[in-house]
């Protein structure tokens, strides 16, 4: 792939990773209350999720996803009811006890499970199929390598990891994580009805 070509991906895919949706408003809440760890697990499992999708594409199996109307709809369905499970258990998260910020990183990562609320935000979502056609349509051609593919699918993987991990390790570091710590019941009623709303939002649909 030329570097140009590739320089046009990397920029389309930073634009995509930045703008903000479910899987942001996963990574925060991970990351505040599975600790860094977590966060960082939420969002290297949904960069692999977001690559999968991409490695599809490649492979012309997105264009089999986004064909059949039924396989479309169980996969955002199921996308959806994972949503809402997520929504509901923020909304029925209790406020946290001073002595809680205490707790140990062990006893933190028992109550959150970021390979696979990361993975699967990502895997849910066969919109990111009809993303990825139209993206790949403009930088695979048929006489692309199996290397180009490769770099392709690495790429945006990479990105979409990256930019979460950063996210992560800015919300696990200096003093706003205690202000955010304290207040996260508020984080959580508001994440809470932000991932309902998009379940609904598809269902809807």
């Amino acid at each position: 792939m030329e570097l140009h070509l590739w320089l046009s991906l990397v920029a389309i895919c930073i634009m995509g990773a930045l703008s903000p949706g479910p899987s942001l408003a996963v990574v925060v809440k991970n990351t505040l209350h599975g600790n860094a760890i977590q966060g960082y697990a939420t969002a290297i499992s949904h960069g692999l999720g977001v690559a999968l999708y991409a490695a599809l594409t490649t492979l012309g199996i997105a264009v089999l996803i986004v064909q059949s109307p039924i396989l479309f709809q169980v996969i955002q369905y199921a996308g959806a009811a994972f949503l809402c499970y997520l929504g509901i258990k923020a909304l029925m998260s209790k406020p946290k006890k001073a002595s809680d910020n205490n707790d140990t990183a062990q006893s933190a990562d028992k109550k959150v499970n970021g390979w696979r609320d990361g993975f699967l935000i990502a895997f849910l979502n066969p919109k990111l199929a009809i993303f990825f056609l139209a993206l790949f349509s403009q930088f695979v051609s048929p006489e692309a390598t199996f290397n180009e593919k490769a770099i392709m699918v690495a790429t945006v993987g990479s990105i979409d990891a990256l930019w979460y991990i950063l996210v992560a390790f800015l919300f696990s570091r200096g003093p706003v994580i205690e202000k955010l710590k304290n207040n996260s019941h508020i984080i959580d009623r508001i994440t809470g009805s932000f991932l309902i709303l998009l379940a609904a939002r598809v269902v809807i649909n």
